[in-house]
C-alpha cells in the first residue's frame, strides 16, 4: 500500500543518512543491508552482518501503531519474552514476514551446540542491553523517546547469536507528527545523529575495554 511504500523508503533515508553520519569519524565501517528498494529474508538480514564480521546490526524501523497518539523512538533487544502487546504484535509481524510460500524458513536448526549458542548469546543480548542504555542516553539531545525507551521482543532479526544488534523504532508513520518530522531532511538527520553518537561511543568504550 502507499503507507508501506512510503515508510519503506523513509527507513531507507533514515539509514542512508546514518551512514553517512558514520562515515564522517572515518574511524566506523558501514554497510547496509540493501541500499535499494528490495526485500531480504529475515536471516538474510542479521546473516549479511554476520558474513562481514559486523560489531553491530542495527534494524531501523517506522512502524505503524494501532494508537494513532503513540509517537516517538524506543530501541528493541532480544527477548524470549515481549515486554508489552505492541512488542508482541511487532515481533508476529516481523517474523511471518520469513514465511514464504508457506515455508517456515526462520528455524533452521544448527549443528553448533545449543549450549555454547545460549551462552554466547546470553552475552550479545548483554551487550545489545549495555548498547541501548547508551544509544538512548546519547540520542536525547537529537530526538524524543516513548516511555518506556527500551523495550523487549523475540525478533529473528535480534537472534544473531554472536553480534550485538538492537531495532531502533524510530517514530511512528501512524502518527502525524512522528510521519510528518520523518518525512524531512532535518528529521532524518536529527536521527543520524543521534544514532552515530551512541554507535561512536560504544566503540570508543569498547576499545578502551569498558
Amino acid at each position: 500500500g502507499e503507507l508501506d511504500l512510503r515508510e519503506k523508503d523513509v527507513v531507507l533515508a533514515i539509514a542512508k543518512a546514518v551512514r553517512d553520519e558514520l562515515l564522517k569519524t572515518n574511524r566506523i565501517r558501514v554497510a547496509l543491508t540493501r541500499s535499494d528498494d528490495r526485500f531480504l529474508v529475515l536471516e538474510e538480514r542479521s546473516g549479511l552482518a554476520r558474513k562481514l564480521g559486523a560489531d553491530l546490526f542495527i534494524s531501523i524501523h517506522a512502524d505503524a501503531a494501532e494508537n494513532r497518539d503513540v509517537r516517538g523512538a524506543s530501541v528493541y533487544t532480544l527477548s524470549d519474552v515481549a515486554s508489552d502487546r505492541e512488542a508482541a504484535r511487532l515481533a508476529a509481524r516481523e517474523n511471518r514476514a520469513d514465511i514464504l510460500n508457506g515455508v517456515d524458513l526462520s528455524d533452521k536448526k544448527s549443528a553448533v551446540s545449543s549450549i555454547l549458542i545460549d551462552l554466547t548469546q546470553r552475552e550479545t543480548m548483554n551487550a545489545s542491553t549495555r548498547f541501548a542504555e547508551v544509544l538512548h542516553r546519547e540520542a536525547l539531545p537529537h530526538f524524543r523517546f516513548r516511555k518506556p525507551h527500551h523495550r523487549f521482543a523475540s525478533l529473528v532479526v535480534l537472534k544473531s547469536p554472536d553480534t550485538p544488534s538492537v531495532l531502533v523504532e524510530t517514530g511512528y508513520s501512524s502518527n502525524d507528527e512522528d510521519a510528518g518530522w520523518l518525512a524531512t531532511k532535518d528529521g532524518r538527520l536529527q536521527i543520524a545523529k543521534g544514532v552515530a553518537a551512541g554507535i561512536s561511543v560504544h566503540f570508543a568504550r569498547a576499545s578502551v575495554g569498558r
